[in-house]
């Protein structure tokens, strides 16, 4: 490693909370060299977060630095005055927060708000100050900067704001930039914009940077070092070739086999059991004995001390001193339990028939409330499920994914089209024959917690749509479905009396499923269930509902941008581009030889951890076009490579490439 610009000795930050602290770090070394990239890894509460907070002395009122040091070039940021420390903030060290929303003023337009940061770290003012943030938008890849520069925060998509926070973030020219999960809810095409870019800047301005992060393919792609978090302490550290290689803590061989992917499809994918202690405590072993496949007694006795493999690479488990003394290294851990696989449908089996779908939102101008236009959020989307099976449908945030969902269970009503749902034609039934029809379809959607309301015990929540939908002849044999169905989808039923605040993640998206299982459904959409998760908790609701599906027979259509769960979960995969449908066919068709130009560059964004030399990278250009205008032609052709003159006059019609694969692009039209 070249010499350390930031340099992090036994780092303890304390939490108050009631009579006991939570040591949310608890001794935490490392360091990070100059033009280095150097990544914190670990799940959800292990302390990555508060770690950075730590770094920059932004901590909330209940939290405290017990002890340690934090030196950036030799400098102690702990002996700083507050006064001294705001010029290191922005200057020095920047921060690029998780989510971008919350962390821009919404009342003040892109530029005043980098114009700031401007004003505290350099002398430039007016003109020279606003030209030099017109500068910083070029620079994160923002079209248009003009006109950006006195455009809010609501008027820009996930990805644009993600670059303003990283333009926010380079404006002092920092020396080392903090990223905290920056691309965690970005679509994979914006992300690997965002990963390029901060990978072209680190080696424009010799920075340094430390990524905090749970994706392991990211890892892959950025870093030089990587960290492994648990539970306030870091368990393992070692460059990332020699990581990605050679895990040895038995949590990062966990975090390994619970990824899913095509080769795991016929398995159930390994999880970690229960989940991260309490940080509450005082531990005495090794902080992961209790969900360790290898603890034995002096790991729930002792703590185990640092043991360095060799070339940079270090851990804290016992396990690692019987390497040292030549003893059998443990092997990789694979999952034992078989999944049952998904059934093969035929065309005699349709659960779901979809045809010419529409969804417009009419956009109202003036005082008399015009129509002015509409916003086609879905223009034209036909598809088919087969009972027993799951359709994935893939796109961009904005594409119109959830809003197919939403018209499909009539949950939003359809501007045109036929939904099929078992013969029965959805869109003619009055209110009251719909509402009979409900328990037949559910959905699950992205973030549980919004989504259980959180004054009615988990009890309630479950139970009201069995008595909104006549589920169960008495409250008796619905609080025994309840417990039934808390069992079948891995809770005990003596939670059913707690409120939704009392979960984690995990257990939560659990609850929902079981609230949209307690009403004997055949169809459920579930909207995005694993985005907000951990990989080891993404696991764990991916092996259920495969579970759930081979026991109950159910349909899914699975709405999701993380493709390799995709080709660990569904049969068959509609890629969707601005209200359309591009392309769809099985999942092996379409993830192994997309034709469409779309689908290829959706598919090449995605960061892998194998390197295949012979994967070309395709890099979408701009962001998703507006619905509520979008191009002529195909929607597709101002981000296309192939682009062709008819390409921006006609859109393509449907081109049968195979029995179950089509494709509406004119580079396959016969």
């Amino acid at each position: 490693m070249s010499q350390p610009i930031l340099q992090i000795e036994n780092l303890k930050t304390w939490l108050a909370s009631g009579k006991a602290n939570v040591r949310a770090v608890d001794g935490v070394s490392f360091a990070i060299g100059r033009n280095e990239t150097f990544a914190l890894l670990g799940e959800s509460g292990c302390g990555k977060s508060m770690t950075a907070l730590s770094i920059m002395r932004l901590l909330p009122d209940a939290g405290r630095i017990q002890s340690g040091s934090i030196n950036l070039e030799g400098q102690d940021l702990l002996a700083l005055p507050e006064v001294a420390m705001r010029t290191v903030r922005g200057k020095r060290i920047s921060m690029i927060f998780q989510e971008p929303m919350t962390s821009l003023n919404p009342v003040m337009s892109i530029g005043k708000q980098i114009e700031e940061s401007l004003f505290c770290h350099t002398s430039l003012r007016g003109k020279a100050a606003r030209n030099r943030v017109l500068e910083l938008l070029r620079a994160v890849g923002i079209p248009d900067e003009t006109q950006r520069y006195g455009e809010y925060p609501f008027q820009m998509s996930g990805g644009m704001k993600q670059r303003v926070m990283i333009a926010m973030a380079l404006a002092g020219e920092p020396d080392l930039l903090i990223a905290d999960e920056p691309t965690t809810a970005l679509d994979v095409t914006i992300q690997a914009q965002v990963l390029d870019l901060l990978r072209e800047l680190q080696q424009q301005r010799n920075m340094s940077i430390l990524l905090i992060t749970h994706d392991l393919g990211v890892v892959s792609e950025m870093a030089h070092q990587v960290a492994v978090m648990y539970a306030g302490e870091i368990v393992e550290l070692a460059p990332k070739s020699q990581f990605f290689s050679s895990p040895f803590h038995p949590y990062s061989r966990k975090l390994f086999a619970s990824l899913p992917g095509r080769e795991k499809r016929e398995q159930s994918l390994a999880i970690i059991k229960g989940s991260v202690p309490p940080l509450t405590q005082e531990f005495v072993g090794c902080r992961f004995a209790s969900r360790c496949d290898y603890a034995w007694e002096l790991c729930h006795s002792t703590s185990p001390e640092w043991t360095v493999l060799g070339n940079g690479h270090s851990v804290r488990c016992h396990l690692a001193e019987k390497a040292n003394a030549g003893e059998e290294r443990p092997p990789i851990i694979q999952p034992t339990e078989k999944s049952i696989p998904e059934s093969e449908g035929t065309s005699n089996d349709r659960l779901l028939e979809v045809s010419g779908l529409k969804v417009h939102f009419p956009i109202h101008k003036g005082i008399f409330r015009r129509m002015a236009g509409a916003v086609k959020a879905v223009d034209d989307v036909s598809l088919i499920i087969n009972k027993g099976r799951t359709l994935a449908l893939v796109g961009e945030s904005g594409c119109g994914k959830t809003t197919v969902g939403k018209g499909i269970l009539q949950l939003i009503p359809p501007t045109a089209g036929s939904v099929r749902f078992a013969g029965s034609e959805l869109t003619t039934l009055d209110q009251a024959a719909l509402r009979a029809r409900r328990a037949d379809f559910q959905i699950i959607f992205q973030d549980p917690y919004a989504s259980l309301d959180p004054r009615m015990m988990i009890a309630d929540i479950i139970e009201e749509g069995m008595v909104a939908l006549a589920i169960g002849d008495s409250p008796r044999q619905r609080q025994e479905r309840i417990d039934s169905i808390l069992q079948q989808v891995g809770l005990s039923a003596q939670i059913k009396y707690r409120y939704p605040h009392e979960f984690s993640g995990g257990q939560r998206q659990r609850i929902a499923i079981a609230r949209a299982l307690a009403v004997n459904p055949k169809l459920i959409v579930c909207d995005e269930p694993t985005s907000a998760l951990d990989v080891s908790v993404q696991a764990q609701i991916l092996n259920l509902l495969k579970k759930l599906q081979a026991e109950l027979g159910l349909t899914y259509l699975f709405i999701t941008h993380n493709l390799s769960v995709v080709e660990y979960l569904s049969y068959d995969v509609a890629v969707m581009y601005l209200g359309r449908i591009v392309e769809q066919g099985s999942v092996g068709e379409v993830m192994k030889q997309p034709l469409h130009p779309y689908s290829q560059a959706l598919l090449s964004a995605v960061p892998v951890i194998d390197k295949d030399e012979g994967r070309k990278i395709i890099r979408l250009q701009g962001d998703l076009p507006s619905p509520s205008n979008p191009p002529s032609g195909c929607h597709f052709h101002p981000r296309c490579q192939h682009v062709m003159p008819v390409c921006q006059e006609v859109y393509p019609d449907e081109t049968q490439i195979s029995t179950t694969q089509t494709v509406r692009c004119h580079l396959y039209v016969k």
